[in-house]
């Protein structure tokens, strides 16, 4: 239906701004001068965009992107609360581009316009500028693709194909591993240990080094995921959907006793946040932690990498790192094979030089 709206100008100009919103369609909009010819064309507009559309047939004309988008961020709300926050933000930029659009008027060409605008958007300042990569915006285009697969095959709306299975992803980065040298990784712990940072940050840094644990899975853990007798905590809620028990031992099976001691009676989770229900705020207190240890270039997710590459160095398989990870196949271990192939020419070298002179 159609709004108008008269406006005034500092000088005293009138003019009447007038806007055509129907379900389905992205807003339509007109300044006039005069308040007949804001009629006129709010009449016209609205006609023309009604004709032949009176009654949809199918869910890609009666639903929009807006639609797709909501539902899809109510069940993530509702069964996996940890990737609620996340998806939001990549859900709602499409929701805000694209909303008003029916999916039937979604086509591989417009998601391609808009992720080249994607890519094209300063989202630092104006005197640093900084745009996104590729594989941000691949996370984007994800996002969006698992909604339109959720309302095929799950919600059996009747939508021809996703368009975004027909726009092209940008090239991944090659996954460079960042990890911490002996030196890095005593001076983290000790400063997350120190009287500045919060009690709760050297128990979930050393449980993320040792068992590979990624953020949400740790701060998902609850007591009764915690094993003390056999030394193991389970993750419940995982990114590949699969539970997954990984051993805890030496510094961080103590130090996790440690902590149970002084638990929370409040709530069951071992990471709590300040308000429950909401998710603890562990990055204030990380990067503080990372500046007093003057370790740069560092995120939370590289001690994931660092548990991985000490694993490797420590002889692990590939089969037994991606266990211990969570990940279904062995692709994404391949990073760490290199330092498995260092570790063990360093032994054969060792013994070459004591049984094998030369």
């Amino acid at each position: 239906m159609a709004n108008i709206q008269q406006r005034i100008s500092n000088a005293g100009e009138v003019s009447y701004r007038v806007q055509v919103r129907l379900r389905g369609y992205p807003t339509q909009t007109a300044t006039f001068k005069r308040k007949t010819d804001a009629k006129n064309w709010a009449q016209k507009t609205e006609a023309a965009i009604r004709d032949g559309r009176h009654f949809p047939s199918s869910e890609s004309k009666r639903r929009t992107l807006g639609d797709l988008v909501d539902k899809r961020l109510k069940e993530i709300e509702e069964k996996k609360p940890h990737a609620y926050k996340k998806q939001k933000q990549l859900l709602s930029w499409w929701k805000d581009e694209l909303g008003d659009y029916s999916l039937a008027r979604i086509t591989p060409a417009l998601i391609a316009e808009r992720r080249d605008k994607l890519l094209a958007e300063n989202i630092g300042t104006p005197d640093v500028p900084r745009k996104r990569t590729a594989p941000t915006a691949n996370r984007y285009l994800a996002a969006l693709s698992k909604a339109y697969t959720q309302a095929m095959r799950e919600w059996h709306w009747r939508l021809h194909e996703s368009p975004v299975r027909r726009v092209s992803r940008g090239e991944e980065s090659r996954g460079v591993v960042r990890w911490l040298s002996d030196d890095e990784r005593e001076r983290l712990l000790r400063a997350c240990a120190d009287a500045q940072a919060p009690r709760w940050l050297h128990p979930l840094v050393l449980l993320a080094l040792t068992t590979g644990g990624r953020r949400g899975e740790l701060l998902g853990l609850t007591w009764t995921d915690f094993d003390q007798a056999r030394g193991t905590v389970t993750f419940q809620k995982t990114k590949n959907g699969e539970r997954r028990t990984v051993p805890v031992v030496g510094a961080a099976l103590r130090v996790l006793k440690e902590w149970a001691k002084v638990r929370r009676i409040d709530t069951d989770l071992i990471f709590p946040g300040d308000v429950l229900g909401i998710l603890l705020e562990i990055y204030p207190a990380w990067y503080a932690a990372l500046e007093r240890a003057k370790v740069d270039n560092f995120r939370f997710h590289d001690l994931r990498h660092s548990a991985a590459s000490y694993l490797a160095m420590s002889g692990a398989t590939a089969p037994e790192i991606a266990a211990v990870l969570g990940h279904k196949t062995l692709a994404m271990v391949k990073r760490y094979a290199h330092l498995g192939e260092q570790h063990t020419a360093g032994v054969v070298t060792r013994m070459a030089e004591k049984f094998l002179p030369s």
